[in-house]
């Protein structure tokens, strides 16, 4: 299993960015998708947003609700984070999450700064 995140960046408050990550090595429709983030190092990673297999149900956090959204293209095997109106609470590492065969599987991170 790999995943492998990108679109990390340096925004403005108030802006927007899209990450993506693309997985491989399972059978991505069939599973859950989540994107955690983690603010400052040694700080516990947080969920911020969960999709069901084919994306019908999705899930935030309520510092995300109504900003960010989940979504995903099981034909290209990737799972979208867009995240408009930025804060600089915002500002994490950024990673995505599978649970495949009892083990869960992250990505490297993508750095996300809010900042003017």
């Amino acid at each position: 299993v790999q995943l492998v995140e990108s679109g990390g960046g340096l925004v403005q408050p108030g802006g927007s960015l899209r990450l993506s990550c693309v997985a491989s090595g399972f059978t991505f429709s069939s599973y859950v998708m989540s994107w955690y983030r983690r603010q400052a190092p040694g700080k516990e990673r947080e969920l911020v947003a969960v999709s069901t297999s084919a994306g019908g149900r999705r899930n935030y956090a309520d510092s995300v609700k109504g900003r960010f959204i989940i979504s995903r293209d099981n034909a290209k095997n990737t799972v979208y984070l867009q995240m408009n109106s930025l804060k600089a609470e915002d500002t994490a590492v950024y990673y995505c999450r599978a649970f495949v065969g009892g083990t869960e599987y992250w990505g490297q991170g993508t750095q996300v700064t809010v900042s003017s």
